[in-house]
């Protein structure tokens, strides 16, 4: 019986080493992963489903494009968190002033707190087509849900717990759908050439402007200080990040494809994220109208979260109450974005034209500068070391900028007409 013993102690050992090593590396994704999940919120599913809608595969290319330039923005951002020892708001204020940093924290907040009110109704719409109910109790429900989790007394850990388990939920729902959908292969695959058609411009911007996004890239330096701090004895890795940028891009191609296998041959046109699971009953029944909603509930919770703690965090840290996740006063203005977004969504019911204006405006002055202050950042071999930007990063993402700067003074040009 001994040796039995020790022979199954023996053989287990290697299970529970892998399953060890397993969780480390699936955690160790987690700045990437909140990235992701806050960037991937209803109002990209509704765009997504948009560009399938209307224009079938031919603009699978824009979101492989936005997303390389993501990786190269959000993978910068983590060199900058592993490299400095303190926030990169505090030093973008010692290189441009602390006026910068203020307008920096202070614009971020607006921007989303304006855009918070759409992750709030995402939840609400996702939930009362699953059980029928109206959505404002389910909108105040898990907003009180959100705030309570940030009284854990370790809010970063359970938040890429969260998120991680939002983001296979989300994977699992929209994967099933594409397996049901059963796209051809060799129509997505065209879709990967460069083409622009009649009528998409707008679409394809508004898409490239809210998949490389250069806040939530600018999160990534922070969220990877935050996993050093409470996990001093890990190593960071740059490129961690990199897989929930993956993960986002996959999840954005899946939509893309299933609205482009349902709602193309159809003619139905989007107007809401729902869109897509009503269609999607009549053809493959309830289970997958079942599915999508889960995965726009993921999309939508997982966003509110990581997008409040951005909000917060930033303010928090712009106006001197640093950047940790324990801090009381970080808390409470995270729960204020939130209260904010959850208050609109009652209120109106979906964002207030002038709201999405607002949001527009602020966006197109931080933004760019957003970018520039990232870049120069990332060049400076005294802030950074032996982890600054090598010259094909210089490259590339000086490509990102000029990108950036186009999408920016696209977004004038709108808002002047």
């Amino acid at each position: 019986m001994a040796s039995d013993d020790i022979s199954l102690q023996a053989s287990t050992r290697p299970k529970e080493g892998i399953l060890s090593a397993f969780k480390r590396w699936l955690f160790s994704l987690g700045p990437g992963i909140i990235t992701a999940a806050l960037v991937f919120g209803p109002s990209k599913i509704t765009i997504t489903s948009k560009l399938g809608a209307e224009f079938a595969y031919s603009l699978i290319w824009i979101i492989v494009m936005a997303i390389f330039f993501m990786a190269i923005f959000t993978v910068m951002s983590a060199r900058i968190g592993i490299a400095t020892n303190q926030s990169l708001l505090t030093t973008i204020k010692q290189k441009w002033g602390k006026k910068a940093g203020v307008a920096i924290g202070f614009g971020v907040f607006f921007v989303t707190a304006s855009f918070q009110a759409g992750n709030s109704i995402g939840i609400g719409i996702s939930l009362a087509e699953l059980t029928q109910t109206s959505k404002t109790p389910w909108i105040i429900a898990f907003n009180i849900i959100a705030i309570s989790l940030l009284f854990f007394r370790s809010f970063y850990k359970l938040l890429e717990k969260i998120m991680i388990l939002l983001i296979m939920l989300m994977l699992f729902a929209f994967l099933t759908t594409l397996f049901l959908v059963k796209p051809e292969p060799a129509q997505v695959i065209t879709g990967l050439i460069p083409t622009i058609p009649k009528g998409s411009l707008g679409l394809v911007i508004a898409f490239a402007a809210s998949t490389f996004s250069i806040v939530g890239a600018l999160y990534q330096a922070y969220l990877v200080q935050e996993r050093k701090r409470i996990n001093s004895g890990v190593e960071l890795k740059q490129n961690a990040s990199l897989t929930g940028i993956i993960i986002l891009g996959l999840m954005s191609i899946i939509v893309l494809i299933c609205a482009a296998g349902v709602l193309f041959p159809t003619g139905i046109k989007v107007s809401s994220a729902t869109d897509m699971a009503k269609a999607l009953e009549p053809l493959f029944g309830k289970y997958a109208s079942t599915l999508f909603l889960c995965g726009l509930f993921g999309a939508s919770f997982s966003a509110l979260i990581g997008n409040s703690t951005l909000g917060g965090t930033l303010l928090g840290d712009a106006l001197g109450y640093g950047n940790q996740l324990n801090s009381k006063p970080i808390r409470m203005l995270i729960a204020l974005v939130m209260i904010i977004g959850a208050t609109i969504a009652i209120a109106f019911g979906k964002l207030p034209l002038e709201l999405i204006v607002f949001a527009q405006s602020i966006t197109i002055l931080i933004v760019p500068f957003i970018g520039i202050a990232m870049y120069a950042i990332a060049n400076d071999e005294r802030i950074m070391g032996a982890l600054k930007n090598t010259p094909t990063i210089k490259v590339l993402a000086g490509l990102g900028l000029l990108l950036i700067i186009i999408l920016a003074i696209n977004n004038i040009n709108e808002l002047i007409k």
